[in-house]
């Protein structure tokens, strides 16, 4: 063999292995996804907790929504990178209607965001002072008392909720819109759906959030609210992308 043909064949080769990178690792592929999805979920419930057992009202709602949205924005960019950073039911099911996720790892992620909460919620009970916790429910959302709100909260949950997805899939996932900023205004969209719904319904816009102070606390009055407003707003919100404002490799029709 000539040095002119070792020279292409090594060229074949590099050419080879351009167009067909190494395939993941399952484990980089299926289980560190999860882990990022319950490592991120849990700091961000936790500081969300923590967040609303110590505020004790005594700076109303600001306290909270500069906590969560700062929490899930700094998350975000730590964890993103791995997972997508979701950290939210509602967000992951938008993400694989708009095939941001993969369809196997959408109970898994689930599965590790509710698990996240859990452990988030436990550990905010461990470290706050009883009292705090037991006048605070634990950060359950308490705000629902009669049936009366019913139609108010869960139309407030859909809205914010809404807008939360919106930014992430539009902000992370939409190959035309994505920003390197988009932990940031994904955190600023919690915040400002906090100080502008708090009142109305507590402004949860996410199940695992709910659910881990809910377990642990033992307070589940109105829980299901928490569930039907964010997982149909993430419904919505992952339709319209699909349907009218993604991109070419989103959008069903009209590429």
């Amino acid at each position: 063999m000539t040095d002119t043909e070792m020279v292409q064949m090594s060229f074949k080769d590099s050419e080879d292995y351009l167009e067909k990178p190494p395939k993941p690792h399952w484990y980089e592929q299926y289980v560190q996804p999860c882990l990022a999805e319950l490592l991120g979920t849990m700091l961000f419930v936790f500081i969300g907790c923590v967040s609303v057992i110590e505020n004790g009202d005594s700076t109303g709602r600001l306290q909270p929504a500069i906590a969560h949205g700062l929490a899930l924005g700094l998350t975000i960019a730590i964890l993103g990178g791995i997972s997508g950073g979701h950290f939210n039911p509602a967000v992951s099911l938008a993400a694989w209607i708009i095939g941001g996720l993969n369809t196997f790892l959408v109970f898994p992620y689930w599965v590790s965001q509710l698990c996240g909460g859990m452990i988030a919620a436990a550990l905010a009970k461990a470290m706050t002072v009883e009292d705090n916790y037991q006048n605070s429910t634990g950060a359950a959302f308490t705000t629902m008392f009669t049936d009366e709100q019913l139609p108010r909260a869960i139309g407030a949950e859909i809205i914010m909720t809404f807008y939360l997805v919106m930014a992430v899939c539009m902000g992370a996932i939409n190959e035309k819109t994505r920003t390197p900023l988009a932990p940031f205004c994904i955190g600023f969209t919690v915040t400002v759906d906090i100080l502008a719904g708090g009142a109305i319904s507590g402004a949860c816009m996410n199940p695992a959030r709910a659910f881990g102070p809910a377990v642990v606390a033992n307070y589940w009055s109105y829980h299901w609210v928490y569930w039907v407003g964010p997982m149909a707003a993430g419904l919505l919100a992952g339709g319209i992308i699909r349907l009218l404002l993604g991109d070419n490799k989103i959008r069903l029709f009209l590429k």
